[in-house]
């Protein structure tokens, strides 16, 4: 898994263009267009090695929560925006598992305290983005 985060004052999109022409997508209907403020935002790169085997996937779930959780807490943020970000790697998951794991990950935060708000999942988005300016503001993390 590869994630680079930021903590952000604005995080907006808008659905462009479908990527993917299987039932791995999901229809934007519901957040065509959404906006979150105040949160920490993560573009995840699901890969192959993340979906090996139930202690692998696990271990990257748990490892992935916990980085999401700390970000957030640093800044006392309740929202987490996840966007699925396969540009960070040539190496990746299936699309399937990638949809799966982001929308548990959603669940989980949920479950919590978080507000959460995902993209759409097999589209390309328009997206604005402010960020922090300090160094915690823009993290990268391979796990």
């Amino acid at each position: 898994m590869k994630i680079l985060t930021f903590q952000a004052r604005r995080f907006w999109w808008k659905a462009w263009s479908q990527t993917l022409d299987d039932d791995a997508a999901t229809t934007p209907e519901d957040a065509i267009e959404d906006s979150v403020e105040e949160a920490v935002i993560a573009f995840l790169h699901a890969e192959t090695r993340d979906e090996l085997d139930d202690d692998t996937r696990r271990r990257v779930f748990k490892h992935t929560l916990k980085h999401l959780k700390w970000l957030a807490n640093k800044r006392g943020f309740e929202a987490v925006a996840l966007h699925s970000f396969t540009h960070l790697g040539a190496d990746n998951a299936s699309p399937d598992f990638a949809r799966t794991f982001i929308e548990d990950l959603a669940e989980r935060l949920r479950s919590t305290k978080y507000e959460v708000k995902t993209t759409p999942f097999g589209w390309f988005c328009e997206w604005e983005l402010s960020v922090y300016g300090e160094s915690l503001a823009k993290v990268w993390k391979e796990i």
